[in-house]
Formats: C-alpha cells, structure tokens, sequence
C-alpha cells in the first residue's frame, strides 16, 4: 500500500476525467453533450477550475461505469486539503467530551 504525501494536493477530479475521456472514442464536445453540461462546464472541470458536484458525478460515474462516489471522494479530497490550508481556524476551539 502507498502512503500519500500529506503535503502534495491530491489531484482535481477533472485531472482523472481528463485521462479517462483520453481512452474514449468521443470528442469532449460529445462527452459534454451526453454528461448534459456546456462545454465550457466541462472544460471547467478538466482544468481543475470547477467542482464537480454530485449531479455531475452521478453522470460521469454513470458514463463510465464506475459510480459517483469515486467523483465525490475524488472532489471531497481535493476540498479538504485546501480548505485546511486556506481556511484561518485560529479561533475555533477544540471542545472535548467529558
């Protein structure tokens, strides 16, 4: 099992998307066309400048057969790290259980 870099962002869902709509014989137009977005949405998604939300997930797991929680979780991941990144939690405290 490979242990990931904490420090290294995980990939953008369009990153992945981007090499398996390389192994389909269909232009991104089409593909943009079956997933029921623009092709500026779906180009948006491929450069890692939108998310894919669970409706878009729900059709890319569909149309390539392997569901939308891996687009989902794919996504999640990619927020996660930038937003603990990102996000000032300075004030925040950390309540416990007693």
């Amino acid at each position: 099992m490979t242990i990931r870099n904490p420090n290294r962002c995980p990939s953008h869902p369009g990153e992945i998307l981007a090499e398996s709509l390389e192994h389909l014989n269909a232009s991104k137009t089409e593909i943009a066309r079956i997933l029921q977005i623009s092709r500026q949405h779906l180009h948006g998604i491929l450069k890692g400048e939108r998310p894919v939300t669970a409706v878009t997930a729900a059709r890319i797991g569909k149309l390539l057969g392997n569901g939308p929680a891996l687009w989902l979780q794919l996504q999640a991941n990619y927020d996660a790290w930038h937003a603990e990144r990102e996000t000032d939690v300075s004030k925040v405290p950390t309540l416990h259980t007693v």
